[in-house]
């Protein structure tokens, strides 16, 4: 798999001097202002109180104001990534580093991919430490958050005002979840020459092995966002292979099955590569979504809706 590219046929927007990131297009978008906003958080539970800074600036600012933010964090953090779901059942994917790591390994991570970072409108990174309580985000908007121990504050104060940036009222126009039509659109930023191209989804496999990051989600439990239990539902996933005698790269297995849970899924998947493709061994998923009874595939237009036990529909392998 190559490295990623960005594509270089995008021009960048902008309006009223704000630079917008290459993957997200205005359509009646107004130029937000420039600054911050603070809010403070009385700890609960014996949390500490904190400052949250939202900080919003144009493109060609933000990596400076990155990098002086980074220097809030601790010497080890937990990594941070949310993106836009597939799953039928969420909007966000959320994950986190299972455990925590040398902040030094983190920013050799994010200098990797700190330009599609900064570029795409579907994904958002960061990383957060509980001693200082600090947490430093940057989200799909490409607004930055700096939350902060109430100690803190003069100290990203004085930095954000070497910055020229200073606390204001409010920084996007409260009524653009609320217009008429979508305010803007997103486009994608990555270069697609050939089957090798790393898209989206390679990024965040290659950002999930570098950083140890796992779903932020109840393995057990099948619930939507609202928390309502969903029981037995159809889930697609693309699996990791590689062959039991070590022989060629590898493949991808994509797998239709019912399941009533993400580890129910991952112990079916991992029984029936295990039982019925014995020269396969599962390494893990690649993706793994709840998918909607009527987005189902043509080939199993047959199959019925409710489903008592967890069970593989489908199944295709993909050598490479």
């Amino acid at each position: 798999m190559r490295e990623y590219e960005l594509r270089h046929d995008l021009k960048r927007s902008e309006v009223e001097g704000y630079q917008f990131p290459l993957g997200i297009e205005p359509i009646s978008l107004p130029a937000p202002q420039q600054g911050y906003t603070l809010e403070y958080t009385p700890g609960e539970e014996g949390d500490p109180d904190t400052y949250a800074f939202h900080v919003v600036l144009s493109h060609d600012r933000l990596s400076a104001v990155m990098r002086d933010a980074f220097e809030f964090l601790p010497q080890e953090v937990v990594p941070i990534v949310e993106i836009g779901s597939r799953d039928a059942y969420r909007a966000l994917d959320i994950y986190l580093g299972s455990e925590m790591i040398p902040t030094s390994n983190f920013l050799k991570v994010w200098k990797r991919f700190e330009p599609i970072l900064l570029e795409d409108g579907s994904i958002g990174a960061g990383a957060n430490a509980e001693h200082p309580f600090v947490e430093i985000f940057l989200d799909t908007w490409k607004g930055l958050l700096i939350n902060v121990p109430i100690a803190m504050r003069r100290e990203v104060e004085q930095m954000l005002a070497r910055h020229g940036l200073r606390e204001v009222l409010e920084t996007w126009p409260h009524d653009i979840d609320h217009a008429a039509e979508p305010p803007s659109q997103l486009r994608e930023v990555l270069a697609t020459e050939d089957d090798q191209s790393p898209d989206l989804d390679e990024i965040l496999l290659q950002l999930r092995e570098a950083w140890d990051l796992e779903l932020d989600v109840d393995p057990e439990a099948n619930v939507d966002e609202s928390g309502r239990r969903l029981g037995m539902v159809l889930w697609h996933a693309i699996v990791l292979a590689v062959r039991e005698d070590r022989r060629g790269k590898g493949a991808y297995i994509t797998v239709w099955a019912t399941a009533g849970s993400l580890a129910e899924m991952e112990q079916l998947v991992n029984d029936h590569v295990e039982a019925k493709m014995p020269q396969w061994s599962f390494e893990g998923f690649f993706s793994v979504d709840r998918v909607a009874f009527d987005e189902r595939p043509e080939a199993l237009s047959d199959l019925t809706m409710r489903r008592n036990e967890p069970e593989v529909h489908l199944t295709a392998i993909d050598e490479w």
